[in-house]
Parts: structure tokens; C-alpha cells; sequence
């Protein structure tokens, strides 16, 4: 007998346990009393409407393949619930008109079938399920032992899915509401800021908000409080022009970490495709966050700048079979979720514990009424996607032909807006850095490596370099995409803080109650010699350098830079690289540092980089570098220097380097403006120097230059440079240990 036939005899899947206040399988309560009309299966979800005979009500739909019966729930502001049976069934959709259901009404569904957990079957009514379409969400999960399909506390664990909880979960669990939103946009004007113009910086709501002294006490840590003009004026004074903000889906919070008195702050565990995260709203949860949700973008618009969402789609908080039935678990597990040849069990490329099902086709439709919606009716302007690679299976493996990239790439409104994958997943082949197809841009890890390495002297040799600072085209190249395609980060919420690469070399999460085994070890970091925070003073302007260094790498690299919030003035995690629990001082922003004159004069540095990154299109190009010359001179668009002064040759490649010379010209930019004026700017040459003592590097002389002006030394505290100092092309000047020179050049 096989170990799953033993495990069936030994608990029969139909022996449900009954607990008090069971709700049994069978013909469904109906309440006498409640009209129910036949309605329409579209759109899905609770949509409130007045029809031509003026009956207002809401229009309910539900795509539950398989079952057998569905029940709507409505339930009154005592809690009290009153249930009508759903008779209409059109293409596995149930659906019913129910007159007099105004918006605020808070609802839920109860959906009957089968209980066979060996075939993925796991419905129960005894479970309130949330839509999948609810576009707001009243109350917050909680997961006490009713909120689960199935026995926790089974005495044999190894079948414990498999034993039905009878016990009904409504009261433990939040429930959809009805929105009414006839909003249509006509008084926004999106930025739709260029791919190659733009600037990214990703933020949490929350925690970008919660202890910002401009903005009143009572809209920290909310959607209002992103909107308020003091969050605002730092945006705008830095420069960025687009806000990526961290997961704002409705999410849940993982059992484990509740047990722990721990919640989920990055919010990458999202239950609630369409409906604003209910905790980050200052307005309540009775379906006012959409509201808020909205003046929050319509207020970044108006500032120029863009919003693009951090989206899950890849999992949902409903786990593995251990997990909580919240949602789609019980509506239709085996049509939303990838089920292994054992169907008892998930497939899992997430890590997470379940991967949504894309290749099904009401699935793939969740997905992408939920991104419209988003763009439509709450005024995105694009979207990164968590584990991408996961999205693009086919049957297993990651394909770029897959119905999500196909749908998305003809979808004439989502084939419009930002596109940005995290190009890998934690499944066999899942690694996709550089594969995606045309439209999308990525996430591009190589180039944080490849600048962590160089900064803290551990790169090989400098040929990732070169091609990481000039758009990676080794990697984006193909098929039409530009340089745009590479989202270049040295920093994201997952991993050390800025500051905090350069003052720890290992991991520090014991707050996060895992052992501080939770979080990468692979952080390519450099304390400057001492671990954690000193009183020494040259240790800590080592560091200041360093962080100098590697954000004017990045905004002087070709690509998108992605810039964390935060890290423009110094902020700390404490050495911790996964504060993913962390809803408090660790995981928010610490405005005092701006009161503080040294990380004052980080943000005014950074500040200043993004500006002359605006001012200057030699900076953000629109199509990769040829390396070839273009005119009689032999001046070519990008040269590369050793120190000597002489251009790299094929063995410099190759050979260690801690100094690298690179050479943008501004004569030699393809395209046109929008008028069709040919782009012509300044020409700069790059100093990069990694090494610790200063180095001696000779100025190419003519036809490169005649002169040099310092525009960018990042050696100095105060000042981005020294200007009006001019040096003669040529001619060898010392560039300090540690630092980056940008230079113009003249004549």
C-alpha cells in the first residue's frame, strides 16, 4: 500500500469533525425574505448599479468552477449575517441581483462542494471567503484555529489537511465591501514621465510616513499622509519622478509571526487583488480607502510625479495546505492554485507555500481586470512585479511566450503603462535576468553586484563593470529593448539599507525572532573596519564616502536608477537585511537625520546628482553606446581609461583594476527631440576609483579635450565639487583614495 493510500485509510476524507455552530454540507440556508434576482455573471465581483426601472441595488458575481452551490453573506453593523442562496450559473459564474444593497454593505461568500483534500478538492461552508474582486476590505486577518479548512490540532499531523473544520470562521475573518465610485479621471493629468527620464524611488506608505514631524499625527503611516504636501516637497526636492510603492494590495499577516507579536510590514502577502490595504487608510475601512487611495495619486500627479505599485500575483496568504482558507482556497482551490501530481499538495515556486495558477483562464482574467482596474479607476501609472519568472510558467517552466506575457503584451492599455519585472522566482530555471520580451523592464541584480564589488574591492576585473555603468547591453541588446530595460539598484527594501552596507558585514536580525537565520547571507558588504555602529570618526568618513560613491554611480550609470527611501540621508535598519516584520522604528524612516549635518549634505548631494541626471541627456540615453567613432576626430559616443590616460585594451579587461576612466560623449546622441532637433550636450569623463590610496590618473588629451572642469568630487563632504577648477587634458591629477570624479569636458 502506497504511504497516501495509508494516510486515506487511516482518515477518511469525509469524516468531518463536527464543532459547535457547524454549518454541514448539503442544501444551503436560505433567509425568507432577501430578493434575489438573476443579474448579470459581468462584471465580477459586487458591483452597485441603478437599473432602467431605477431599482438600485448591487450586482454579485463569483467564479467558482466546480462547486456545487454558493451563498452570498451580507452581514449588518452588529456582525449579524444573513445569507441568500445564489441560483444563477452562467460559464461557472454564480451570480444574483439583490435589490436594496447599497454601497458600505460588507459581504462575504460561502461556497459548498466536495471535501477531498487527496484530489485538491477542499471546499467548506463553513468558512466565510473573501472576493477576489472586493475593492475594499473592512477588518484585518486574524487567524485563530476557525479561520482554517481544516483540523490544526489533529492528533496524526502528517493528515491533518485532510480532517474538515466544521467551525464557522465569519467571525474572525474581514469581509469585502460594497464601492460605489463613478470617479472617471477627466481632472488628472498623468506625468507619463519617459522611461529614459525617469527616476525611481521605492518607498513604503507606512513607513516613509509614520514619523514625519510635517505631516499631522493623525495621517502618518496613510495613504493621506503620502498626499500631504510636507511628504511631498522631499519628493520633489530630491527629484525622483516616480514613486514605487511597496505592496498596497489587501494583505494578511502569517500565523507565525502574530505568535510571535510580529506583523507583516512588507505586505508581500496579498489577498485582495483590487481593494487598498484597509491598515494604510486614515479614513476607516468601510470602503472610504478607495477614496483616500485616489487623492493620494491625483496629489503625486500634480507634482509630476508617477505611481507604480509593488503587485503580488505570484501567491496569495492562504500558504500551503497548512495554510488558512481566506479566499480562493475555498471558492475553487484546484482552478486558482498550481497542485502538484499529488494534488494534496501545492506546487510551489515561491516560497511562499502556494503559486497562483495563471495558465487557467479565469485566473489569468483575475489578474488582468486587476491591473486595468488599478490604471483606470485608481490612476497608476505602472506596476512591479514580485517573482515575475513565476507569472511566465507555462506547465513548469518559465516561458516567455506564457499566456500572462502574451495577454499583457497585446493588452492595448496594460502594453502602455511601466512595466517592471523581479526577473527570477525560487523554481528550477526561475533565474530570468535579461530574458524578459519587449515592453518590460527588469529588476537588474548583476549591477548591483557588479557596483557592491567594486566598491568594496572585490571585483575580479572591471569588464561586469563596464558593461553594468553603460546599460548592460550584453544583457538587454536584443529584440528591440533599450537601456531603459535595466532597472539598475545598488539597494531594495530585501537587503541592507544603504548605510548599512557600508558599517556591517553580517546579518543582524535577531529581532526578527528566526535565530537570525531569515535573510541572505550573501550581502557583498564592507564595514570600512569596524562592525556596527563607532565613535571613530575616520571609520565613519570611509563611510559617508562610500555611500557618496556608490549613489553617484548609480545616477551616473545608463539605465532607470532605483533609488530605496531613505538611503539619500543615512538611514539604518541596525544591520538588519529582511525587516520584512518590522513595523516599527526599524522599518521606518528616521527624519531627525536630516537635522543632522552630515546626512543633511548626503540628500543635498543626491539631490543635486539627479538634477544634473535631468539637465543632461548624455546621462540617459535612449539607445546603448556603439563604441565606434562617428566623425573624422575618432572621438566615438563611449571610451573607456586605465589610469595611464590610453583607452582599455582587451588585457585591461580582464586584469584586477581599482581605477576605471569613462568617457560619455554629448555630440554623439541618437534620436531627436520631440521638436527634431538633433540632441547635442556636454561630454564627461567618469574617475572611479576603489582603491585606498590615491591615485595618479592622466587626462586623455586631444581630440577627447582640451580641458577638464570638476563637476562631482565625491572625496569632499560639502560640495559636489570645486567650482572653476579647470585642468589641462593631458595632464596626470590625483584622485583620492575612494572617490569618484566627474569632470566636463571644455573645448
Amino acid at each position: 500500500m502506497s504511504s497516501s493510500a495509508a494516510e486515506r485509510e487511516a482518515v477518511a476524507p469525509d469524516r468531518a469533525t463536527e464543532r459547535p455552530g457547524a454549518v454541514r454540507n448539503g442544501t444551503p440556508r436560505r433567509t425568507p425574505g432577501m430578493a434575489v434576482w438573476p443579474g448579470a455573471p459581468t462584471p465580477l465581483g459586487a458591483r452597485f448599479r441603478v437599473g432602467p426601472d431605477g431599482a438600485a441595488g448591487t450586482n454579485f458575481a463569483l467564479w467558482a468552477g466546480g462547486a456545487e452551490a454558493v451563498e452570498l453573506c451580507l452581514f449588518d453593523g452588529s456582525g449579524k449575517e444573513t445569507r441568500a442562496r445564489l441560483t444563477e450559473l452562467t460559464h461557472e459564474i454564480w451570480h444574483g441581483f439583490v435589490p436594496g444593497v447599497m454601497p458600505g454593505q460588507r459581504y462575504g461568500y460561502r461556497v459548498h462542494g466536495r471535501w477531498d483534500p487527496w484530489t485538491g478538492a477542499r471546499w467548506n461552508p463553513a468558512k466565510l471567503l473573501l472576493d477576489p474582486y472586493a475593492r475594499a476590505v473592512d477588518g484585518d486577518f486574524v487567524l485563530p484555529p476557525e479561520v482554517y479548512g481544516h483540523v490544526r490540532d489533529w492528533p496524526q499531523q502528517q493528515v491533518a489537511d485532510t480532517v474538515r473544520d466544521d467551525r464557522d470562521s465569519a467571525p474572525y475573518v474581514p469581509k469585502g465591501v460594497v464601492v460605489h465610485d463613478d470617479d472617471d479621471w477627466t481632472d488628472d493629468r498623468r506625468p507619463k514621465t519617459p522611461w529614459a527620464d525617469s527616476v525611481i524611488y521605492e518607498l513604503h506608505v507606512r513607513g516613509f510616513t509614520k514619523l514625519h514631524p510635517g505631516i499631522p499625527e493623525e495621517l502618518r503611516g496613510t495613504y493621506a499622509g503620502l498626499a500631504h504636501p510636507a511628504a511631498i516637497e522631499h519628493l520633489v526636492g530630491l527629484g525622483v519622478t516616480a514613486v514605487e510603492l511597496l505592496p498596497v494590495h489587501q494583505f494578511a499577516h502569517e500565523d507565525h509571526l502574530l505568535r510571535r507579536g510580529l506583523r507583516n510590514y512588507w505586505g508581500y502577502n496579498s489577498i485582495g487583488y483590487f481593494a487598498p490595504h484597509a491598515g494604510y487608510a486614515a479614513s476607516g475601512t468601510g470602503g472610504r480607502q478607495v477614496g483616500e487611495f485616489k487623492r493620494m495619486v491625483r496629489a503625486l500627479h500634480e507634482a509630476g510625479i508617477e505611481v507604480i505599485l509593488d503587485v503580488v500575483y505570484n501567491h496569495t496568504a492562504e500558504a500551503g495546505e497548512l495554510g488558512p482558507t481566506l479566499s480562493m482556497k475555498g471558492i475553487d482551490n484546484r482552478g486558482y492554485y498550481r497542485l502538484q501530481s499529488d494534488a494534496r499538495r501545492y506546487a510551489d515556486y515561491t516560497g511562499c507555500g502556494n503559486t497562483l495558477h495563471v495558465v487557467q483562464p479565469h485566473v489569468l482574467r483575475l489578474i488582468t481586470d486587476s491591473l486595468r482596474y488599478w490604471v483606470t479607476e485608481m490612476g497608476v501609472d505602472g506596476f512591479r512585479f514580485d517573482l515575475a519568472a513565476a507569472l511566465a510558467r507555462s506547465m513548469h517552466d518559465v516561458d516567455m511566450l506564457s499566456p500572462f506575457l502574451a495577454v499583457i503584451a497585446q493588452d492595448p492599455l496594460l502594453s502602455r503603462v511601466k512595466l517592471i519585472a523581479e526577473p527570477w522566482d525560487v523554481g528550477s530555471g526561475g533565474y530570468q535576468v535579461g530574458a524578459f520580451p519587449p515592453l518590460w523592464t527588469e529588476w537588474n541584480d548583476r549591477y548591483r553586484n557588479a557596483v557592491r564589488d567594486f566598491w568594496r574591492g572585490a571585483l575580479p576585473d572591471v569588464r561586469d563593470l563596464g558593461y553594468r555603468l553603460s546599460g548592460s547591453s550584453d544583457l538587454y541588446a536584443w529584440g528591440g529593448r533599450r537601456p531603459y530595460a535595466s532597472v539598475n539598484f545598488v539597494t531594495a527594501h530585501d537587503g541592507f539599507t544603504l548605510r548599512d552596507l557600508v558599517s556591517y558585514e553580517r546579518k543582524h536580525n535577531e529581532a526578527n525572532g528566526e535565530g537570525n537565520r531569515d535573510g541572505t547571507d550573501d550581502n557583498r558588504a564592507w564595514n570600512c573596519g569596524a562592525e556596527g555602529e563607532t565613535d571613530d570618526e575616520r571609520v565613519r568618513a570611509l563611510r559617508r564616502r562610500q555611500l557618496r560613491n556608490m549613489l553617484t554611480t548609480l545616477l551616473l550609470s545608463t539605465g532607470v536608477p532605483m533609488l530605496v527611501a531613505g538611503d539619500e540621508m543615512g538611514r539604518t535598519q541596525h544591520g538588519n537585511n529582511n525587516a520584512y516584520c518590522q513595523d516599527n522604528e526599524i522599518g521606518w524612516l528616521d527624519w531627525g537625520l536630516l537635522d543632522d549635518p552630515e546626512w543633511k549634505a548626503l540628500f543635498e548631494l543626491t539631490s543635486r546628482l539627479i538634477a544634473l541626471r535631468h539637465r543632461h541627456p548624455v546621462l540617459r540615453r535612449r539607445a546603448f553606446f556603439s563604441g565606434r567613432a562617428h566623425s573624422a576626430d575618432g572621438l566615438r559616443d563611449l571610451a573607456w581609461f586605465t589610469a595611464r590616460g590610453t583607452e582599455m585594451t582587451e588585457g585591461d579587461w580582464y586584469a584586477p583594476a581599482a581605477t576605471l576612466g569613462m568617457y560619455l560623449s554629448g555630440r554623439d546622441i541618437p534620436g531627436r527631440d520631440e521638436r527634431g532637433a538633433t540632441i547635442v550636450d556636454d561630454s564627461f569623463l567618469a574617475v572611479l576609483h576603489a582603491g585606498h590610496r590615491p591615485e595618479n590618473f592622466t587626462l586623455p588629451a586631444p581630440p577627447w579635450a582640451e580641458e577638464y572642469e570638476v563637476v562631482v568630487d565625491t572625496s569632499r563632504e560639502e560640495q559636489l565639487g570645486a567650482p572653476g577648477v579647470v585642468h589641462r587634458a593631458g595632464t596626470a591629477i590625483t584622485v583620492p583614495a575612494r572617490s569618484v570624479l566627474l569632470l566636463r569636458v571644455v573645448g
